[in-house]
């Protein structure tokens, strides 16, 4: 049957909402089986493809993402493109050149990002499998803050051919929903090798029924810095599965305190050689005026067009890897990156898998995250980045509600290996009750 598509309401949720910085404005006459969207950084004909900068404006891509492709020749009709930070830079999605996506459970706080749009219109819209991408958490970010599921996959299963890209060795492309048995039945639709992709040449094959067993980790370095509203909620979530009969250690993972200023090292110099192509030349908004030195010319539409976190992130990525600091800083956080997954695989030669919280607050509002530092936003992030530094496969799920907003925890697995975390996303489905934003009922 092929579900009904209401464009006007649609509309309403997007002008309240905003996960959308550009919808479809008919719906096709072909059938379709199901809807998706995918996040603004994806490819897709008949779309702009932005990444939520102003200096790609206008830029429409003849093809589609080897992703979108693949979702659309299942029978999917892609809706829109979802909103994000620029470039994918940022916790809260509110570094968009083109809308603030707000938190579908309350609309005074952020979705997360930088895939907020993406989360929220899988909260918003019943039915619906949302294309999000993760460089350093931003699947499970957001899907924590909107109450969602969030699958970000091994790196290298997904193809990342037509994504514009963050940093090269960390951006993956996953899936976000409602239901499990989503991410179940579309994770196989979009994994596979793609000769366009060499990355992904090498994966073996995915098999779902593949499923680890053994007690669960849970690193004693994940438990501090949470809120107590967090902390009480995710010991109150491994009491759940330990009652449901899952063994639950409390290890220690000392290197992880090293991934945070690893990942942000590795992360800032592959953004800023990628974000060299837009000066107006080839890529990006181009300067009108000719007459003038290049430096100018593309200092001028680099300064008009990129926003602050952009140009802050471009900045820190040259200095690191300048001549004289590329081995003080670069190379050493390479050498941390292969420290952190060797510890994981230590850990998971006794366990199923690393359990922790995802966020270490629930969504704030957008008031708080103005008076924010840049560093206290990066720092945020420290529970996702290792997983996503390492390319561990890695999935997000809400586990209880704290004054009315979502709170998440994430499971990682090893690389290859995500029928173990759909397996405990099917399970934890039986024993928790998921709740649904007010919008939606």
């Amino acid at each position: 049957m092929t579900p009904k598509v209401d464009i006007e309401a649609m509309r309403r949720t997007n002008e309240r909402f905003e996960p959308f910085c550009e919808m479809i404005s008919v719906v096709p006459d072909e059938d379709h089986e199901f809807t998706f969207s995918a996040k603004d950084n994806l490819c897709a004909k008949g779309f702009q493809a932005r990444a939520g900068s102003r200096i790609l404006e206008g830029y429409r891509p003849p093809f589609d993402a080897t992703p979108i492709w693949k979702m659309r020749a299942a029978g999917g009709l892609l809706l829109g493109k979802t909103n994000m930070d620029e470039f994918g830079f940022g916790t809260f999605s509110t570094n968009s050149g083109y809308g603030i996506p707000k938190n579908p459970f309350d609309p005074t706080r952020a979705c997360g990002g930088s895939s907020g749009g993406a989360a929220c219109a899988a909260a918003l819209l019943p039915g619906h499998v949302a294309l999000g991408v993760s460089t350093g958490g931003s699947i499970s970010c957001p899907s924590s803050f909107c109450g969602v599921i969030g699958m970000t996959p091994t790196y290298g299963r997904v193809s990342r051919y037509g994504l514009i890209d963050y940093g090269n060795s960390l951006d993956k492309v996953g899936l976000i929903s409602r239901s499990i048995s989503d991410i179940e039945r579309f994770l196989p639709v979009i994994s596979g090798s793609d000769p366009k992709d060499p990355t992904s040449c090498c994966q073996p094959r995915l098999d779902l029924s593949k499923v680890r067993k053994g007690p669960m980790a849970v690193p004693k370095e994940c438990l501090e810095g949470l809120t107590p509203d967090v902390a009480r909620t995710f010991d109150d979530a491994v009491q759940t599965l330990k009652e449901g009969g899952t063994e639950v250690d409390v290890v220690s993972m000392p290197s992880l305190k090293y991934a945070m200023p690893a990942y942000y090292v590795l992360a800032t110099t592959e953004a800023s050689t990628n974000l060299a192509r837009y000066c107006g030349m080839r890529f990006g908004v181009a300067e009108r005026e000719y007459a003038q030195h290049f430096n100018d010319f593309f200092s001028k539409t680099r300064s008009e067009s990129f926003g602050d976190e952009a140009k802050r992130r471009i900045l820190l990525g040259t200095f690191c890897r300048m001549v004289g600091f590329r081995d003080k800083y670069y190379l050493k956080a390479l050498s941390v990156r292969q420290g952190i997954t060797k510890e994981y695989l230590d850990v998971f030669k006794d366990h199923s898998m690393v359990l922790s919280p995802t966020m270490p607050f629930i969504a704030p509002k957008f008031d708080e995250i103005a008076s924010m530092r840049p560093l206290e936003m990066y720092s945020a992030d420290f529970l996702t980045i290792p997983p996503n530094l390492t390319g561990l496969p890695h999935i997000s799920l809400p586990c209880g509600y704290h004054s009315g907003m979502p709170i998440g925890m994430q499971a990682v697995a090893p690389h290859w290996e995500e029928g173990t975390l759909i397996d405990l996303g099917k399970r934890w489905g039986t024993t928790f009750a998921y709740k649904v934003p007010e919008a939606c009922q």
